[in-house]
């Protein structure tokens, strides 16, 4: 016999799968959470039993995208048959594919402060987070999902260029990965004028790095 809460997790489960389906196929403008609802099979009003609005239900598609990135870094970063730069190559191309396979779902994750859906907080959504609140804070849970992330990768920059070198090449290889990934998406990484590919660039990166670590 199914109890209620694991009747209220599959229907989460479906809102969210729902959520992530449209986001990929039309944008954020494409989720609204009566298509949610009508995609997943469930009730018209069973997506506000679980979500405060749109804003609340697309964080928790980010949280759940951060959390999976994580996860696939967390696993390059524990597997013994790599060296060190395979696990940053492939940390590096697990960002990038991001931006090349979920390109709407990439912009959510690095929308600037102040322009994601749960900062922005207008009409229905943000009287409904007044008048009810969520159980849990869907804010900070995004939060931790993406600094978990960082850690993961920090951890195996640490690994090629030592501690104390660890945050400045981190930063340095996350900001180069964001600009590789919004070259490829915009188009202007053109492989005729330019040369070259997004692959070639995170080799010519990690290279880089894992020789500034043997120099320092």
């Amino acid at each position: 016999m199914v109890t209620r809460a694991e009747s209220a997790a599959v229907t989460r489960r479906a809102l969210l799968d729902a959520a992530a389906q449209l986001l990929d196929l039309g944008g954020p403008e494409a989720v609204t959470l009566r298509e949610v609802g009508a995609r997943a099979g469930v009730s018209r009003g069973a997506p506000y039993r679980h979500f405060t609005g749109k804003d609340s239900l697309l964080t928790a598609v980010t949280t759940e995208s951060w959390q999976r990135i994580a996860d696939q870094v967390q696993a390059l970063r524990t597997d013994p048959a790599l060296s060190a730069s395979a696990r940053l190559r492939g940390a590096l191309h697990t960002l990038v594919g991001v931006g090349r396979d979920q390109p709407h779902l990439y912009q959510m994750l690095f929308r600037r402060r102040g322009h994601r859906p749960e900062e922005l907080g207008e009409g229905l959504d943000r009287v409904r987070r007044q008048l009810c609140g969520p159980g849990d804070d869907p804010i900070a849970d995004r939060v931790r999902a993406a600094g978990r992330f960082q850690d993961e990768f920090l951890a195996i920059v640490a690994d090629l260029v030592g501690e104390r070198n660890t945050r400045h090449y981190g930063a340095l290889l996350l900001t180069s990965a964001h600009g590789i990934a919004d070259m490829e998406l915009s188009g202007h990484l053109d492989t005729d004028r330019l040369r070259t590919t997004a692959d070639e660039l995170i080799d010519t990166l990690v290279r880089m790095v894992a020789d500034a670590g043997r120099t320092v």
